[in-house]
């Protein structure tokens, strides 16, 4: 069934977003106090509705707000301070901007309510942990990213092993879509993300993106969440706020074998790029649009 899929092509609710062109640029809005990289920099709401009207200036398709840090040991929060942390977000984002917006939750309650505010993609990092949200996704038809993680953001890195980590990775996430369609949710409305970083070693890590192609079996979008990760700063040795150039290449590597069409980031002028150029060298030619010389 998923063969037969249009995998070009992602409904979001009232949109269909086409990866025909070009992969898309997810960019990351943390009204957090804690994420692993940009932790308390947008934990106001008129912070990050600011910086998420930025990344839709510097070229973001869709904008991910998340109020509940997944960094490796970090504490989960209720649900209460979760809604206060995201929903003004929301609503402030789709006053202002038509722009496309994902809720990185795991609470269906919350997704209700974020879907309900203007959200349309619901960005699960437990691929429907809470019963519920196969059934909240479902009624709003919305668009939703089920990831792969082994454990819990506090117990995830705790040794995590595989006998074969793509094939694991590929048999849950095909497990996960067909209990969201099973639900009401259609094929059509699901992408996937291999969860780099989350309960996975820097070996891990590496064979995932290598073998990145072989998820396309699954016939749906793939997400790429790489930005600025742990396992970038062992290879090219930067800080945190460094990492914009290793993880574009590691987009441009993705793209140019064809296993990614959402890029999630939070350096979005760099990926803007590399999208765009990746995209024109696929045409053999460069944009209509582009400036001439």
């Amino acid at each position: 069934m998923c063969r037969e899929i249009n995998m070009t092509t992602w409904s979001v609710r009232d949109r269909v977003l086409d990866f025909g062109e070009r992969a898309l640029i997810m960019g990351i809005v943390n009204v957090t106090p804690d994420s692993f990289s940009d932790g308390g920099r947008f934990s106001s709401p008129a912070a990050a509705i600011a910086h998420g009207l930025e990344l839709v200036r510097q070229g973001a398709d869709i904008l991910d707000i998340g109020g509940e840090s997944t960094r490796p040991g970090a504490e989960s929060v209720s649900l209460d301070e979760e809604r206060d942390r995201v929903l003004p977000v929301i609503e402030g984002l789709r006053q202002a901007s038509d722009i496309v917006m994902s809720i990185d939750t795991s609470k269906a309650a919350l997704a209700d309510e974020a879907l309900t505010a203007g959200a349309n993609i619901v960005n699960d990092v437990t691929a429907g942990g809470d019963p519920e949200m196969a059934g909240i996704v479902a009624r709003h038809r919305a668009g939703v990213v089920l990831m792969h993680m082994r454990g819990t953001p506090q117990t995830m890195q705790n040794d995590p092993r595989y006998g074969d980590a793509v094939g694991e990775i590929n048999a849950f996430l095909r497990e996960r879509m067909q209990a969201f369609v099973a639900a009401g949710v259609a094929a059509e409305q699901v992408a996937i993300d291999p969860g780099i970083g989350f309960g996975k070693t820097f070996e891990h890590n590496i064979e995932i993106l290598v073998r990145l192609p072989e998820l396309t079996v699954l016939g749906r979008p793939i997400c790429l969440g790489v930005s600025r990760k742990g396992f970038i700063g062992q290879i090219i040795d930067r800080p945190r706020s460094e990492r914009g150039f290793g993880s574009a290449a590691i987009a441009g590597y993705c793209l140019a074998n064809g296993s990614a069409q959402i890029v999630r980031v939070h350096d979005v002028p760099e990926h803007r790029d590399v999208v765009r150029m990746m995209a024109a060298l696929k045409r053999g030619s460069v944009a209509k649009d582009a400036p001439k010389p």
